[in-house]
């Protein structure tokens, strides 16, 4: 029997909208954009400055919950057939109309190989055109998660995509260069003004934009500046240059709450090490011959070297929650049993050394680590590499911007590395299909940059992407997660708290997924 999910008001019910001036946005955080193509890269500010210019079939609310964006409404026909019907009158910023056309461009587009979003459309087996604002998308077996998923698939358009020689996403990891990089072409609030990369990204105001009249902000202008240097940061906030800072310096909060406002909340983010197990000899290290990192033993000793409540008090100030599994407590699957993290013990790290057969020392390998993604990620890294010295592993670290670490750890070019992993549909199942599933087709395996791997894992896996009773569902979950755990896949460090920094006459709106919603953004 047909079931109807929703059928939902505009979402001008959901926001009054602002009645006043419009004002610019000054905005900064440590790092780049790094691409405008909206395909090309999942990762967070880049998903963020896509959001300004693209547009989904549907978002969510302040409340993350789902509503309508294009499509206005949706129906499940069967336990694999989805109907969707496109909100009309919606043109691109060249003016174009927005069709089923697009839609189906789009779906293919985040599908194909370099895609670097095929998470979001996993599970689903084509996106086919019913009529001129109709769509109809056929999934593979039934997907509890789907619209959750579709939340941060933009929708771009096919003529324009064609005639910029764009139709396949920028292939990121081997740093192509495409029109589609520095050039955008959306549906959204604002329209892409100028892009001078590592410098100066500016948007300005879609009038056209079909959500106007109920913009609850009064931002009409956005001015992104990357500011690499902490002190740098706070000194252009407080001083007026920048009215919002998206990670304000831990250290330099206190100050910050004196003389202007900050905003917390949790975010739905894991912070953790991957290990190259796979290599039959590990890249970058002084074990020749064969991986350490393939030994249990081993990685349960760089593991239980480090302590992650030293972590949490001197390198984040109290800015962390300390783990033991690979998702948030936002996250559908999480348990407290779970994330219990692991108690710190050097002198068993030892121990399992020297049953793994290598002295003090012998082990010498590279962690790569970001220094300007995440809250204070070069410094966690300096701890870790401090704290695995004191059990005699030997790693260097190499700390890089993000625009050089992403392609380096994407193209498996590493022997261990810090990653962070946020979880927009707030299931289980992203994660573990990313990074838990061994590498296969599309979104499996995806971000699995150290391919560990377990059959069981797999199995139980591809059983959650089509469960739709909750309960077991919930339970293979866990039981990946322990499977996981008790493997040392990963090692979980802690779940990132995002303090979020601006001038005393900025109102925003907190999100878990530490994005920025300009059209939210209300200067006074």
């Amino acid at each position: 029997m047909k079931r109807k999910l929703l059928v939902a008001a505009l979402t001008a019910a959901l926001f009054t909208p602002f009645v006043g001036h419009s004002k610019t946005l000054r905005w900064a955080s440590q790092g780049d954009i790094l691409t405008m193509d909206p395909h090309a890269q999942n990762e967070g500010l880049t998903i963020a400055a896509s959001s300004y210019v693209y547009e989904p079939l549907v978002e969510y609310n302040q409340e993350f919950e789902v509503v309508p964006a294009l499509a206005t409404e949706w129906d499940l026909k069967s336990d694999t057939i989805w109907v969707f019907k496109l909100r009309e009158g919606v043109k691109f910023h060249d003016g174009s109309d927005f069709t089923a056309d697009d839609v189906v461009f789009s779906f293919q587009r985040a599908m194909s190989p370099t895609s670097n979003f095929k998470a979001y459309v996993n599970g689903i087996k084509e996106a086919r055109k019913i009529d001129d604002h109709t769509v109809e998308i056929e999934t593979e077996g039934p997907n509890p998660v789907l619209l959750r998923q579709l939340t941060n698939v933009f929708m771009m358009s096919k003529s324009w995509s064609e005639s910029n020689n764009a139709s396949q996403p920028q292939d990121f990891a081997n740093q192509q260069e495409t029109y589609s990089s520095r050039n955008a072409n959306g549906t959204g609030p604002y329209k892409l003004e100028s892009r001078e990369v590592d410098v100066r990204t500016v948007f300005v105001e879609n009038e056209d934009w079909w959500g106007a009249d109920s913009k609850p902000g009064n931002v009409s202008k956005i001015v992104y500046t990357p500011i690499k240097q902490n002190a740098t940061r706070t000194a252009a906030l407080l001083s007026g240059e920048i009215d919002f800072i998206l990670d304000p310096p831990a250290q330099d909060l206190d100050r910050i709450r004196q003389q202007a406002k900050v905003v917390e909340g949790n975010e739905y983010r894991t912070i953790y090490i991957g290990l190259d197990q796979k290599s039959p000899e590990l890249k970058y290290s002084s074990v020749k011959g064969k991986n350490p990192f393939s030994d249990l033993r081993v990685r349960q000793a760089l593991q239980l070297a480090i302590d992650t409540g030293a972590i949490q008090k001197a390198v984040m100030r109290g800015l962390s929650l300390p783990t033991g599994t690979m998702i948030a407590p936002q996250v559908n699957g999480w348990t407290e049993d779970l994330a219990k993290p692991v108690k710190a013990d050097p002198e068993k790290a030892k121990n399992l050394i020297k049953e793994a057969g290598y002295e003090p020392g012998e082990i010498k390998f590279t962690l790569d680590c970001p220094n300007n993604r995440y809250i204070n990620d070069e410094a966690i890294c300096q701890a870790v590499v401090a704290m695995w010295a004191k059990v005699g592993v030997d790693a260097s670290l190499n700390a890089m911007p993000r625009a050089t670490y992403f392609p380096k750890v994407q193209s498996y070019d590493t022997s261990a590395y810090l990653f962070g992993w946020g979880v927009p549909t707030f299931d289980a199942l992203y994660t573990l299909q990313s990074l838990v599933h061994s590498k296969g087709e599309g979104a499996d395996g995806s971000f699995n940059f150290g391919n560990y791997e377990n059959p069981e894992a797999d199995k139980l896996i591809d059983q959650i992407k089509v469960e739709t009773d909750d309960e077991k569902r919930n339970d293979a979950i866990h039981e990946v997660l322990q499977i996981h755990g008790n493997e040392v896949g990963h090692i979980p460090l802690h779940d990132q708290v995002i303090p979020w920094a601006m001038g005393k006459n900025v109102d925003v709106i907190h999100r878990a997924d530490n994005r920025l919603t300009a059209e939210w953004v209300t200067i006074n």
